[in-house]
């Protein structure tokens, strides 16, 4: 019986340590995400190619540069979805990553050398919305 209790222990010490994980990577991932986006040009691009004008393109497609806003926002809203199903407020998290997509771009059409764009705008949503229905499609599985 004593061994069942240590085993109990050690695994609620490993999921809150998980989790802790998960939050300081979530935050972290949150004010890159705001550092990124309200910087008046491209970062990244700076740092990739020495441009700071020039978008990189995370995977090449139709669409340009938009594909980078659809995974950045559906990386952040897994994270926050994650840390939120414990505390029961996981729809608040929705609602707030939903206004966050779009306040960020629409910021763009006030920063220096940034543009507003509908795809990107777009792309964000999706990103967000994808991500909770996955999260709650697997919550539905898990909860069977």
């Amino acid at each position: 019986m004593v061994n069942l209790d240590i085993m109990y222990y050690i695994k609620s010490i490993m999921k809150n340590t998980i989790f802790n994980l998960l939050e300081y990577l979530y935050y972290f991932s949150l004010v890159s995400l705001f550092i990124l986006y309200l910087f008046p040009g491209s970062l990244i691009g700076y740092f990739l190619y020495g441009n700071i004008f020039r978008q990189p393109d995370l995977i090449s497609n139709p669409a340009g540069t938009s594909i980078n806003h659809l995974i950045s926002f559906t990386y952040l809203s897994v994270l926050a979805f994650i840390m939120r199903v414990r505390e029961k407020k996981f729809i608040n998290s929705f609602y707030f990553l939903l206004f966050l997509s779009i306040a960020l771009e629409i910021l763009h059409y006030f920063i220096p050398n940034r543009a507003f764009e509908y795809y990107d705008l777009f792309a964000n949503l999706i990103g967000v919305t994808f991500a909770y229905l996955l999260i709650k499609h697997i919550l539905k599985i898990k909860i069977k």
